[in-house]
C-alpha cells in the first residue's frame, strides 16, 4: 500500500510547491516549539528544585491544645474500598472530642448498606462519626464537599478519597503547620499500595512521584503557587469559605479552589515526606477516565482563573508558573498533532533547512533534548531523589513513553471539549482494592466498566496505532529516516498499548456487567 502511495505521491509536484510546503511547515515548528517550550520548562523546575529543596519547611511552632478537626471521606459506589478507608479514618491518632469524621456517600448501589453498618460500628464504640447520604449528585465531589462544610464541626477540614489510607499519625504530623495563621492548606505526598503490579501502575507511579516530588517541591519552597491535588491534604475551614467554597463548574475543583484560595492571599505548604498511600488505577481504562477529568479539568480551570491570575498583583514568577501550570495538559494536544503530520512529513520537507543539513541536524537535536530528554531527566530525578535505583528507571522509559504517548489522544480530547466549553459529567475513577495484603483483596482479576470509555475512541487509538505503523515502514525504505524509527516505534507502541487494552479492558468489563448487576452499579 505504501509503495502505491509513494509513487503517487512523487508524482504530483505541488505537494513541494511552496503554497502546500509552507504552510505545512509552519504548523509543525510551531507544534515542535510549543511541546520544546514545555520542555524547557522541566529542566527549568529540576533547576528550581536542586536550588530550593533545603528550604524544608517546618512549623511556625507547636499547638498547646490540638484545634478541632472534621474528615471528610467523599465517596460514590465504592464498595471495595469504602470499609478499608472508614476504619482509617476511624484510627487515627487524635483526640476523641476533637476529632469529627464525615462519610459523604452519594452512592446508589449496595455500598449505601456497606457504608452505613460500617458506619453504625464505629459510632457503637463512641467515634463522632456522621453519615451523610444523598439522593442526588449535584456537584458530584465538590457538591458533596460544599453541602457538609456547614455542618462539620472541625477548624480544619482533612480530606480522604475512598482509596487512600491514611497512617494514624496523619493529622499529628501535619496540624502544627497552621500555627502559622497565613497557612491555608497543607498537601502531602501519594504514595502508591500497587505500585509493582504491571507496567501500568509502574508507569502511573513514575509519573505521579515526578508531579509531587519535583513540581510540587520546586514550586512551594520557591515560592510559587501549588494546588491541593484533591486528596491526603488538610484545610483551614476559612481558606475554603473566604475563596468562595467548592464550586463545580470545572472538573477539577480542587485545583480550582487552590487558585482562588491563593489568590485571596492564603500560602500553602507541601511535604513530601509525610505519605499517604493509595491505589493506582489497575486496568487502562480506569486511568484513562482519570487522565481525561484531570486534563480537562486543569484546561477549565485555565480558561476560568489564568486571566485573573495574570491581571491580579501577585509576583511574575507566580503567574508565570501558574500558566505553565494550568496550560500543560496542552501537551497531549500538540503531541496528537505531531503525530498527525509524521506521515506527510515523509513526502513533504517540513524544515526550512534541507534533510541532513546543519540546520536540519541542530532543529532534530534541540527537539530531542527539549521534548524527549527533559522527561527522561526529570523522572529519574524524581526517583533518585525517593531513593530508586536511577539504572531501573531508566530501563522502564521505553514503556514509560509508550503510555505517556499512548494517552495523548485521550487526553487530548479532554483539552478540545475543554477549549470549546462540552460539559461531561465527573467521572469516578474505579477503585478495585487490589493491594496484597488488602482485607479481603475483592478487586483482584475483576475489571470494573468504565462508563466514559467509549468504543469510537478506542477505534480511533488503534487507527492511530496502524497509522504510525505505516509510518514505521516508510523509515525503514526510505532513506535518511533510519533515526526516527526507535521514535515512531514508541508512537506506534504506546497507541495500540493503550487502544488494544481498552478494548479487552471494555470487553471484559460488558461481560462483567453482564455476569454481575453490582459490577454495572459499580461503574
Amino acid at each position: 500500500m505504501s509503495d502505491a502511495i509513494f509513487n503517487v505521491w512523487s508524482e504530483v509536484n505541488w505537494l513541494t510547491h511552496p503554497a502546500v510546503r509552507w504552510p505545512l511547515t509552519t504548523v509543525y515548528l510551531v507544534v515542535l516549539f510549543l511541546i520544546a517550550g514545555y520542555g524547557l520548562h522541566r529542566y527549568w523546575l529540576v533547576w528550581l528544585y536542586y536550588r530550593s529543596r533545603r528550604r524544608i519547611p517546618r512549623p511556625k511552632e507547636r499547638f498547646e491544645r490540638l484545634p478541632s478537626v472534621t474528615v471528610q471521606l467523599p465517596m460514590y459506589n465504592e464498595a471495595q474500598v469504602a470499609r478499608r478507608v472508614i476504619d482509617a479514618a476511624c484510627g487515627l491518632a487524635y483526640p476523641a472530642d476533637r476529632l469529627q469524621i464525615q462519610v459523604l456517600d452519594d452512592s446508589t448501589d449496595e455500598s449505601v448498606g456497606i457504608v452505613r453498618s460500617r458506619v453504625e460500628y464505629w459510632v457503637a464504640r463512641g467515634v463522632d462519626i456522621q453519615l451523610i447520604h444523598r439522593e442526588h449528585r449535584t456537584g458530584y465531589k465538590a457538591g458533596a464537599l460544599a453541602e457538609a462544610l456547614p455542618v462539620a464541626k472541625g477548624e480544619f477540614i482533612v480530606i480522604f478519597d475512598a482509596d487512600f489510607v491514611p497512617g494514624p499519625d496523619f493529622i499529628k504530623r501535619t496540624i502544627h503547620y497552621f500555627t502559622d495563621p497565613g497557612v491555608g492548606m497543607v498537601q502531602t505526598r501519594w504514595d502508591h499500595l500497587n505500585r509493582c503490579d504491571s507496567l501500568l501502575t509502574r508507569s502511573q507511579a513514575i509519573f505521579l512521584d515526578g508531579h509531587f516530588q519535583i513540581e510540587h517541591t520546586a514550586r512551594n519552597r520557591s515560592s510559587r503557587w501549588i494546588n491541593f491535588n484533591g486528596t491526603a491534604g488538610v484545610w483551614r475551614r476559612e481558606a475554603i469559605e473566604s475563596a468562595g467554597g467548592w464550586q463545580h463548574d470545572t472538573l477539577t475543583e480542587d485545583v480550582d479552589l487552590s487558585y482562588r484560595s491563593q489568590l485571596a492571599g492564603w500560602r500553602f505548604v507541601f511535604l513530601p515526606r509525610v505519605c499517604c498511600p493509595a491505589e493506582l488505577p489497575p486496568e487502562i481504562n480506569a486511568f484513562k477516565a482519570q487522565q481525561h477529568r484531570w486534563t480537562k479539568g486543569s484546561i477549565q480551570t485555565a480558561k476560568k482563573l489564568l486571566p485573573i491570575v495574570l491581571r491580579s498583583h501577585v509576583p511574575l514568577r507566580v503567574k508565570v508558573e501558574a500558566f505553565f501550570h494550568l496550560t500543560s495538559p496542552m501537551v497531549y494536544l500538540y503531541v496528537t498533532l505531531m503525530a498527525l503530520l509524521l506521515y506527510p512529513a515523509f513526502y513533504v520537507n517540513m524544515q526550512p533547512f534541507e534533510s541532513g543539513s546543519v540546520g536540519s541536524l541542530i532543529i532534530g537535536m534541540s527537539v530531542f533534548s527539549l521534548g524527549t530528554a527533559s522527561a527522561c531527566m526529570f523522572h529519574l530525578v524524581s526517583q533518585r531523589e525517593l531513593g530508586r535505583s536511577v539504572w531501573a528507571t531508566a530501563l522502564q522509559f521505553p514503556i514509560l513513553m509508550s503510555v505517556g504517548i499512548g494517552i495523548a489522544l485521550n487526553n487530548a480530547r479532554g483539552c478540545i471539549e475543554a477549549l470549546l466549553g462540552w460539559d461531561s459529567a465527573f467521572v469516578r475513577t474505579p477503585k478495585y482494592n487490589t493491594c496484597a495484603g488488602s482485607p479481603d483483596g475483592s478487586g483482584r482479576g475483576t475489571v470494573i466498566p468504565t462508563p466514559s470509555i467509549k468504543s469510537w475512541m478506542i477505534a480511533l487509538e488503534i487507527g492511530m496505532g496502524l497509522y504510525m505503523l505505516e509510518c514505521v515502514w516508510l523509515a525503514v525504505r526510505s532513506e535518511g529516516t533510519i533515526l526516527s524509527l526507535p521514535f515512531l516505534l514508541l508512537f506506534a507502541g504506546g497507541y495500540l498499548y493503550v487502544g488494544l487494552g481498552g478494548l479487552k479492558s471494555l470487553w471484559q468489563g460488558r461481560r462483567a456487567a453482564a455476569a454481575s448487576p453490582l459490577a454495572a452499579q459499580l461503574s
